[in-house]
């Protein structure tokens, strides 16, 4: 018979074969040559070397001991570390803005007289308006009832293709609303599924090598379901997940899922999927509300964010289903020990599990043994001897062994278990089961959904029947379980998903399709249920324990960049994400994710040369993309031979980038894509590492700014990074290293101008520039302060009215005044060095606050005050008390070497005198 293997696997076998038998490679060699067990043993006879016969020993199995079926009865589960699940990146999803359309690529895509495009509409008549603009640009539109059955929409779309190719769908059923989701009934819930999703997989697979685009609608409200408010028709969700997937499989095709938020405007919504059909080839998921255009990035939050968490206690009554899985049996092991015990109610469909059963016990003393005495007593009974029914029965024995280690875990720490064997797609069993656990209890503290299956086939391989195994248990298992728990109290959910429902994964178009609607379930639990914290966990691939350890998959991880996740953090993950804080959404847990983050496009979708860098200042070059993850990146070259603000700003020699233009680098980035708005202030800035321009080289870095919105203000705020990458004598790998990251808030209008009392120096004794100077390190460009003096409530710094220039002529003018707030910087200085006799140096800024005012030629001064926890405030003024820069938060570190006393000297004198 065919093996029925993937291609990665029949080349791991092959590999295997000839280095047992010591068969030389042969490049030529064609694998699908070799599809059965005969073909393979007559491809080892045909070139097996002489006198190279293998030995193999095999395994003498044994009956377990009394002593081992006692320690096997009851096994020490895998443990958790909350240390370790902290150690690994928590990435939340997150909506970012997309730039506009006006400056991304074109897709390739072309509705002309030539194109032939499939509509299966909506019931709210964007469908109606999408045919006719279609139809006036010269394009064949195609209809599909999308309410067909599934092989009434396969002989439709057989039909179609006869009279000639497919350019494209636009799948519009989920712009319908389905409704709460607690009023529908599973044939309800069904048929709302199989009009969204299961006809959308039948109509892509029948198009499968067609070359067809997709465009998909959904209504989860223009953010995807990641904003505060919450998914708003959460089984769109479905369809998003099997777009993603299916995008991993057709990289070169334009697949896209356009999210809306609720809207009267057809001809709109018809005309945005109109253009993102023909711009942008660097996204996926893309959507609209009001007034902005979005994707959806990943931010890094961690879970304690200061709401109370649940307490886990002996009382906490749990619902947890695949609870048979080893990855589940280990997570149940860890809320039973930490939380003292607890209920648990187990649900699984594998039979509860019998301690006494000989061969479990067996099994848990030494599996392989168990393997060779299983094959022997097949031989023995004269059946046929075939491995793959003992691989059958091992797997059998396993879900039970966990089924026993989770019971086992719960009742060592105190607990209850309550095993349930039962088909989560049952939906009278699973009322049955609930209706149990509510009579017991009368509420339920955590529902933990890990039930599920996984069958990796591409789309067109994939079975109709597979495809709805996978996808049901599931959505349906969700389903029933909420349907029988509505009226009971549930403090917190949390479902298991997978990194192949946030980024789409090859042959999983059914996995990531019903992951992404618990994803969206959980995100319009938030409108539905908001008492119930809704949690959903995207988890990589575990090392270790669970399915991805077996076979070739952890080299297929390897190659795609993916690193497996250790199972002390995953196995925690669970319990903090309950106990830390208020999580409420999806997480991604998984360190490095390799290809699961690459781009779509090289340059994410952006058009380079749409985006104007003409008149921008002196921190901006050459752009090179608009990432998904990373957003708008610029790389810019500086030389220190150049450029005043490096050659002016030595340390032991060496040039430094003043972290005044790393906050001015980060302000002109930001609003290279929003020229109209204003930046009202740069915020959260640290200083991380300083960047050292050696023996005066030149050095390329990296800006980068991923763009949000404010929902309070409706400010644009850009969370940004300066990187800088260096390759070094002793290590094969360029050295990349985070500088300076910070915010910048863009307001539609400018920052209103605020005004203090004047300044006024009065005769007050002062510390001249040569004193100054004397101490820093800065040249004639970076020394802004003439002479500094006590104020009333600090020390105040005189801006030196005359200054050469401070960056290379030819660049555009600046944005956040840096030498003004390096006057800030500098007079903050002054002050520690009197107070401490030491130099310190940038180190945070809580807020840069910057009014739209540019006042020269007049005198200005720099007022600082020194706060109760160590940082400043500071303020630059005119003489009638404006305020051009207001600092807010200014830390600094101080480094360790003390100075003179005889460079101090000035400092005491002016700065403690009465």
């Amino acid at each position: 018979a065919d093996l029925g293997i993937d291609t990665v696997k029949q080349a791991e076998v092959f590999a295997s074969v000839r280095e047992t038998f010591g068969i030389p490679r042969d490049d030529n060699l064609k694998l699908r040559d070799y599809a059965t067990l005969a073909a393979v043993a007559g491809f080892v006879r045909d070139r097996l070397p002489e006198a190279a016969a293998p030995v193999v020993e095999s395994p003498t199995a044994a009956a377990p001991s009394d002593e081992a079926a006692e320690k096997a009865a009851i096994p020490a589960p895998p443990t958790g570390s909350l240390e370790a699940a902290n150690r690994v990146p928590r990435r939340v999803p997150v909506p970012v803005l997309r730039p506009p359309l006006k400056v991304c690529k074109p897709t390739g895509v072309v509705l002309d007289e030539t194109a032939r495009v499939i509509v299966a509409s909506d019931l709210g008549g964007v469908g109606d308006a999408l045919k006719k603009k279609l139809s006036k640009l010269g394009a064949t539109v195609l209809e599909l009832d999308p309410t067909l059955d599934r092989d009434a929409v396969i002989s439709r779309v057989a039909e179609l293709l006869e009279a000639g190719p497919i350019t494209g769908v636009y799948w519009l059923t989920a712009l319908d609303d389905e409704g709460p989701v607690a009023d529908l009934d599973l044939d309800s819930w069904h048929t709302a599924l199989r009009i969204r999703v299961k006809n959308l997989v039948a109509t892509m697979r029948a198009l499968y090598d067609s070359g067809a685009f997709l465009v998909a609608a959904t209504r989860l409200g223009g953010k995807h379901g990641y904003d505060a408010a919450g998914a708003t028709s959460p089984l769109g969700g479905a369809v998003t997940g099997f777009t993603k997937a299916l995008k991993r499989e057709h990289p070169e095709t334009l697949i896209k899922a356009v999210d809306f938020a609720a809207s009267r405007s057809k001809a709109k919504l018809a005309d945005r999927l109109i253009d993102e059909t023909r711009l942008d080839p660097g996204c996926v998921e893309v959507g609209y509300d009001e007034s902005f255009r979005w994707g959806v990035g990943l931010a890094e939050q961690p879970a304690d964010d200061g709401q109370p968490g649940l307490s886990l206690t002996p009382e906490t009554v749990y619902v947890v289903t695949g609870a048979a899985g080893s990855i589940v049996s280990a997570i149940t092991a860890d809320l039973a020990t930490h939380g003292g015990g607890g209920e648990f109610h187990l649900l699984d469909i594998t039979p509860k599990p019998d301690p006494s059963d000989a061969d479990l016990v067996a099994f848990m003393a030494d599996r392989d043994a168990l393997k060779v005495e299983l094959l022997h007593r097949m031989k023995e009974s004269g059946q046929k001897v075939k491995p793959a029914l003992v691989e059958k029965e091992i797997s059998r024995l396993e879900r039970l062994a966990k089924a026993q280690e989770a019971i086992a875990a719960v009742e060592a720490a105190g607990g209850h278990a309550h095993y349930h064997p039962a088909d989560l797609t049952d939906a009278v069993a699973m009322s049955a089961i609930v209706a149990e656990i509510a009579q017991a209890h009368g509420r339920v503290d955590v529902l933990v959904h890990a039930g599920g299956l996984e069958i990796s086939k591409g789309l067109k391989d994939k079975a109709p029947r597979e495809y709805d195994l996978v996808f049901d248990v599931k959505s349906d298992g969700w389903f029933n379980l909420l349907h029988a728990m509505e009226g009971l109290p549930i403090a917190a959910t949390v479902a298991f998903s997978s990194v192949a429902a946030r980024f789409g994964n090859m042959g999983q178009t059914d996995y990531s399709a019903a992951n992404d609607l618990l994803c969206k379930l959980a995100s319009n639990f938030r409108r539905s249920r908001p008492d119930t914290r809704a949690i959903v966990v995207d988890w990589t691939a575990w090392g270790g324990i669970g399915m991805a350890t077996r076979g070739s998959i952890p080299a297929i991880m390897a190659a795609a960049g993916i690193e497996m996740l250790n199972p002390s953090a995953g196995i925690a993950t669970v319990r903090r994400e309950l106990i830390s804080g208020g999580t409420r959404g999806e997480l991604v847990v998984g360190t490095t994710l390799g290809m699961m983050m690459a781009e779509f496009d090289e340059t994410g979708g952006l058009d380079i040369a749409a985006v104007d860098v003409a008149d921008s200042g002196p921190m901006v070059g050459q752009v090179t993309e608009m990432g998904i993850y990373t957003g708008l990146t610029v790389e810019t070259t500086l030389d220190p031979v150049t450029q005043p603000f490096l050659d002016d700003h030595r340390i032991d020699g060496t040039p430094v980038l003043p972290g005044v233009m790393g906050v001015e680098a980060f302000a002109e980035v930001s609003r290279l894509l929003f020229p109209d708005r204003h930046v009202v202030s740069v915020e959260n800035v640290n200083f991380l590492e300083p960047v050292k321009f050696y023996r005066d080289q030149p050095r390329t870095l990296r800006i980068s700014a991923v763009f949000q919105v404010d929902d309070v203000t409706g400010e644009i705020v850009a969370r940004c990074q300066l990187i800088g990458t260096r390759t070094l004598p002793t290590s094969p790998e360029p050295q990349v290293t985070v500088h300076f990251t910070g915010q910048v808030r863009l307001a539609a209008e400018p920052a209103p101008v605020e005004h203090e009392a004047a300044v006024l120096q009065d005769g007050q004794p002062f510390v001249a520039q040569e004193s100054v100077y004397a101490i820093y390190f800065h040249g004639p460009a970076f020394q802004v302060m003439d002479r500094a003096w006590r104020g009333e409530h600090g020390v105040i710094g005189h801006f030196s009215p005359q200054l050469p220039p401070g960056h290379q002529s030819g660049d555009g003018p600046v944005i956040t005044k840096p030498r003004l707030v390096e006057l800030c910087f500098q007079t903050a200085g002054i002050q520690e060095l009197e107070s401490t006799g030491r130099m310190a140096l940038p180190l945070h800024i809580d807020r840069i606050i910057l009014p739209t005012r540019d006042v020269t030629g007049v005198e200005l001064v720099a007022q600082v005050e020194h706060r109760s926890d160590g940082r400043f405030d500071a303020q630059v003024l005119d003489p009638e008390g404006g305020v051009l820069v207001r600092l807010e938060g200014y830390g600094t570190v101080a480094l360790p070497q003390g100075l003179e006393e005889r460079l101090l000297d000035p400092l005491h004198a002016a700065l403690t005198a009465p």
